[in-house]
């Protein structure tokens, strides 16, 4: 198990900025590829963005390309997600997830392991 617990959501603005993290339990952090995706009302469970185990490889859907940015800090525990020029249509609840496949480019949610609680991410227009 690897217990995750997200933070760093709330209302924003559209054109603002938020940081979500999350945070991992336990030692075996590192061996982990760590995702996060979002859900928004009535839609399904989308991709948003995916880390490596080492931090080199970072992959993002074309919809966050070059506003949002996904690092993390393995002495910590915790994955961020950086989201810069937010839009009503990022409204969303956002999940962070590990995969235990840690390389590579995995975008389906089935693929991840362990999810975290969610945490509600709104921008206002």
């Amino acid at each position: 198990q690897v217990p995750l617990v997200e933070s760093g959501g709330g209302l924003v603005q559209a054109g603002g900025s938020l940081r979500l993290s999350c945070t991992a339990s336990g030692r075996t952090f590192i061996t982990y590829a760590m995702g996060w995706f979002r859900q928004a009302p009535g839609k399904e469970r989308e991709f948003v963005a995916r880390i490596t185990w080492s931090g080199a490889g970072t992959y993002y859907a074309n919809s966050v390309k070059g506003r949002f940015s996904i690092s993390r800090d393995n002495a910590k525990n915790t994955v961020y997600l950086e989201m810069n020029s937010l839009k009503p249509e990022d409204t969303a609840v956002y999940y962070c997830a590990a995969d235990s496949n840690y390389g590579g480019y995995r975008t389906a949610a089935s693929e991840y392991h362990y999810w975290g609680q969610g945490t509600q991410v709104t921008v206002s227009s």
